[in-house]
């Protein structure tokens, strides 16, 4: 297992110095780039092989292996990537494209989501460290299915995605994105199929070893103070990958090829958040709050009679963090042939990523208490209040730590020269750990001296006012009277909780894929093959608290580990917010002052039953599959046509128990287990066939009509098939009884949701003018059997010995119909009849559109339904749409190449979309248009040694989500640019 390796402190390096250090460096190379001779142009192009040609095409298309439209971009020369890319869609029959590299560490991007993204109609969701989950044409990864060298990988998030931080581009050889489905694919690509490949040594057929370093610097950074633990102002990350590969000749034993690669990972991600809860409320304007109570809920038939209602979270937030992220990963592959008929592949991946994160949160608990002075919009958005609320400080201290180990065998053998047998074993396992350490420290009508605090009010609140009007963030100001920033300030009784959420996720798996080649007829190949494959998913959730009310000792401990804010500038650069800087404490240091301890540890037998998601999975899949080529309305036509049996069973375990009732300190409530726990188990299954049909015509020698009809389906997360339920408890003291503290119960499940089914139909025109240009149209509809809505029924549990009814809020699938029509547009194109220097130029335009009506019910606010009875409770907020559905995508990329010199900028844009959070239910988040511009520049100083620089985020986008409806303000986070400049070296 690789270990961490603590790296010492690197000299200060400021931002200003390093943009002027590029900057010159660029200006420099550009020169003696421009300034060598021009006659070494025809020495140092790439050569290509020009674009095949309609006849090409309709015979290339009775190989097995090249039965897939793909869009290959070769990473070893722009001009051949662009070819490249052009050859291989037009010669193929799938509806596809692929990003791929002739060397290992080739890909041109730091992770395979930023590779991806420069694909057409492929997007993700952006995270502070770059691209994470994968939407294609404008649909999540819910409905998108992803694999690792032909097989499902398993994920501590408990959905079926592959979070592609795993496995950096260095150790990624081919990136294959299916636009249409074929009935040997995986199962759940309704949107699409996104593929990654690891290198095979045989295949690559030479020797290499190669060391790649990076170092990377966050844009934040600079605002934070020098002493900062972990990466200060001017300690820049690291990442550093070796690779290995070489072939042996083992006499009559056949070949062998080895590839090894390692990689070590530091750095850190620096981010400044204001956000809210995620418990949304709708507030009935027309009755006033008074100022020691929360607002009054409106009821569904109040609101669509006309009562005007606003939108408030429980909580609001402000997070200053430091972190420190950590990745060590190794990638192997041993490819044995011992002849023509038989060869053997086995590949294994580890990889040990750990987050420690040091937070400094400043929180507003009662965002609904005593709201007046009230302005919101006709949909419930609001834009101002006055209220108060009990004002936190809470340090804390959170770790990640998660190992992932997988691969497979797969193995070949070639009875006759016409037939193919191939046996895959494959395993897949996740474990991941969160462990939060928390402590909260209240505001308080008297300072940890015993002096009166100025400004606060009901003994421990602040008034304070809330304005959202545009601004890039809300503006939150407190009464000058209460020092936000000084510390004495927050006496009152602390609470410490610690918190674990293990996950754990296995897959394992075998596959049988046949293949037989006919002696004649309209069938070029035949092939059958079955996958039988077995999930577990558990997630458990721990939390114990800790409280303290004596005097001497918060005030011992408030005094003992204060320290000063960690940045400077915290949400510089955008409008709206006031909040700057608070009063901190370090996390660990309270954490000890309090308990004796820096972590108590867990509890034997303290994970809540009643929230454990424990799911078991079993698919069974057969398929049929011919390949054909032939001539049809005097055109020769190729393609595919074949069926896929699915046959999926999932078994979900729950506990029940009595509750007994906590009384907090500070007033609120918290419940805990009692009693014998009952084990309830639920089943479900379906079976589902899924056809599709796949065409190619050679309309002439540059263009081409291909269409593809296929069904499709998506399981939900395994996370959203728990049988367990959670408590909703309100935050705050103020309410007149238990029911009404409790709220409702949700479900952290339903293991009898069904699969989203769809019918699909794509068409694509495309035109191939000249060896460096493509222009291809497509337009593609989906009809979606199915959508997601909220049922609730009443549930009885016993808590403080005392039967409580309460309801039970399930999110379950509808039989409505609904559709989605797309069109995707692409281009691209080499200047190379520009006179010199400008015939390096080149650019690539992707665009989709898309319009559907599926409608994703808010989970407390949307449409509610009684499975028993059928009664329809309206809603009261609009519906999202399907999750990760943005109507625009589009990305535009310029590219330069000039002798050893390549560049390329890259801007990738979506609208709005509607993103899920993970591991449970929960009510509609937006995330709003993302844009973001990309720059690489590699500078090759011969064959073995080269140099890159990288940057990400250049424009500062601003991460905004809204909940529950778009405009209502539920987080933004900042994270600026990042830089990376890097050298590689290759032994040959």
């Amino acid at each position: 297992m690789p270990q961490y390796v603590e790296r010492a402190a690197a000299p200060s390096i400021r931002r200003t110095v390093l943009s002027r250090a590029l900057a010159i460096s660029l200006a420099c190379v550009v020169s003696e780039v421009v300034a060598q001779d021009t006659t070494q142009q025809a020495r140092s192009a790439e050569t290509t092989a020009p674009p095949e040609t309609a006849g090409t095409h309709t015979s290339a298309a009775a190989d097995k292996d090249k039965s897939t439209s793909m869009e290959t971009i070769t990473v070893t020369g722009i001009r051949s990537s662009i070819q490249s890319s052009i050859e291989n869609k037009r010669n193929d029959t799938v509806i596809s494209d692929v990003l791929s590299a002739k060397d290992v560490g080739d890909l041109p991007a730091l992770s395979i989501g930023d590779a991806i993204q420069t694909i057409t109609g492929v997007s993700s969701h952006r995270e502070n460290n770059g691209a994470t989950e994968l939407f294609v044409r404008g649909l999540g990864p819910f409905l998108t299915a992803s694999s690792f060298n032909g097989r499902e990988i398993s994920n501590g998030s408990g959905n079926r995605s592959v979070n592609f931080d795993k496995f950096p581009a260095e150790m990624v050889n081919t990136v294959r994105v299916y636009k249409t489905q074929r009935a040997d694919l995986i199962e759940g690509g309704v949107a699409g199929t996104v593929e990654l490949e690891t290198l095979k040594p045989l295949d690559f057929g030479k020797q290499r070893l190669q060391f790649q370093a990076l170092s990377i610097y966050a844009g934040y950074q600079n605002r934070r103070n020098d002493d900062s633990p972990y990466y200060g102002s001017g300690t820049p990350g690291w990442r550093g990958t070796a690779s290995y590969v070489d072939q042996f000749h083992l006499g009559e034993a056949g070949d062998l090829g080895l590839a090894l690669s390692l990689q070590n990972n530091g750095g850190t991600n620096p981010d400044d958040l204001i956000s809210s809860s995620s418990t949304w409320n709708a507030c009935n304007a027309a009755i006033k709050s008074s100022a020691t109570s929360n607002c009054t809920a409106v009821t569904p038939q109040q609101a669509n009679s006309g009562t005007p209602y606003y939108l408030v979270p429980n909580s609001r937030q402000y997070r200053q963090l430091v972190d420190k992220r950590q990745m060590n990963t190794f990638t192997g592959a041993l490819q044995w042939r011992l002849n023509d008929r038989f060869e053997a592949n086995l590949d294994w991946q580890v990889s040990h990523p750990r987050t420690d994160e040091s937070r400094a949160d400043l929180n507003f608990t009662e965002a609904r208490r005593g709201l007046t002075d009230l302005q919101y919009d006709p949909n419930g958005v609001l834009l101002h209040a006055a209220g108060n609320s009990t004002i936190q400080a809470n340090p804390t201290y959170y770790t990640r730590d998660e190992r992932y180990s997988g691969g497979g065998l797969k193995l070949r053998w070639r009875p006759s020269d016409s037939f193919t047998i191939d046996n895959d074993f494959a395993y897949s396992r996740d474990y991941r750990q969160d462990t939060t350490r928390s402590t909260t420290l209240l505001s308080s009508a008297k300072d940890i001296n015993g002096n009166p605090v100025a400004g606060v009010i009901n003994g421990q609140r602040v008034n304070y006012t809330y304005a959202y009007n545009g601004a890039d963030a809300p503006t939150i100001v407190v009464d000058p009277r209460f020092d936000l920033g000084n510390a004495d300030n927050f006496a009152g009784p602390i609470n410490i909780t610690r918190t674990d959420n293990p996950r754990h996720n296995i897959i394992r798996a075998w596959r049988l894929d046949t293949n037989y080649t006919p002696a004649g007829g309209p069938f070029t190949a035949l092939k059958f093959g079955v996958r039988l494959s077995k999930s577990i998913y558990t997630q458990q959730s721990e939390k114990i608290p800790f409280n303290y009310t004596d005097a001497a000792t918060i005030r011992a401990a408030n005094l003992a580990c204060r320290e000063d804010f960690r940045q400077t500038d915290f949400f510089a650069g955008y409008s709206g917010n006031a909040i700057t800087s608070w009063a901190t404490f370090d996390p660990l240091c309270i954490y000890k002052a309090l308990t004796g301890v820096y972590d108590t540890g867990r509890v034997p037998g303290g994970f809540d039953p009643m929230a454990t998601t424990d799911v078991r999975e079993r698919t069974n899949a057969a398929y049929l599959m011919g390949e054909f080529s032939s001539e049809l309305f005097g055109l020769p036509v190729t393609g595919n046509v074949g069926v896929r049996l699915v046959q999926t069973s999932d078994r979900s375990i729950g506990g029940r128990t009595g509750l007994n009732v906590i009384n907090n300190p500070d007033g609120t409530i918290s419940l805990q287990p009692s009693g014998q726990v009952t084990q309830q188990t639920f089943n479900a299954s379906s079976t589902e066939p899924l056809p599709s049909l796949n065409v190619a015509f050679d309309l002439a020698e540059d263009k081409l009509f291909r269409f593809g009809l296929y069904r499709a389906m998506s399981r939900t997360d395994w996370s959203n098939l728990g049988a367990g339920r959670v408590f909703t408890v309100d935050p705050t003291n103020s309410f007149p009884s238990l029911q009404d503290a409790l709220k409702n119960v949700t479900a952290n499940g339903n293991p009898a949701i069904k699969p989203l089914m769809s019918w699909n139909a794509d068409f694509s025109f495309e035109w191939y003018p000249n060896p460096d240009s493509m222009l291809s149209a497509a337009l593609y509809y989906k009809q979606f059997n199915g959508g997601y809505r909220s049922s609730v029924s009443n549930e009885t549990y016993v808590i403080n010995g005392t039967p409580v009814t309460v309801p039970v809020v399930v999110m379950d699938t509808t039989n409505k119909k609904s559709d989605l029509t797309g069109i995707e547009l692409s281009a691209v194109h080499r200047l190379s009849y520009l006179p010199h220097p400008f015939d390096g130029l080149a650019f690539k335009l992707g665009y989709n559109y898309a319009l559907t009506d599926f409608k994703t019910e808010d989970l407390r606010l949307g449409e509610l339904v009684n499975p028993v009875t059928g009664a329809v409770t309206p809603r009261i907020v609009e519906p999202a749409s399907v999750f990760g559905y943005s109507k625009t995508v589009y990305s535009a990329s310029l590219i330069y190449t000039l002798k050893r010199l390549e560049m390329q900028a890259i801007y990738n844009y979506r609208s709005q979309y509607y993103e899920k959070f993970v591991a449970g239910p929960s009510q509609n988040r937006y995330v709003g248009n993302t844009g973001v511009l990309d720059f690489r520049m590699t500078y090759k100083v011969n064959d073995a040694l080269s140099f890159s620089l990288q940057g990400s985020n250049l424009n500062g986008y601003l991460k905004r989500s809204y909940m529950p409806i778009p405009g209502s303000f539920y987080e933004d986070a900042a994270f600026g640019p990042r830089y990376y400049l890097g050298i590689k070296y290759q032994f040959k």
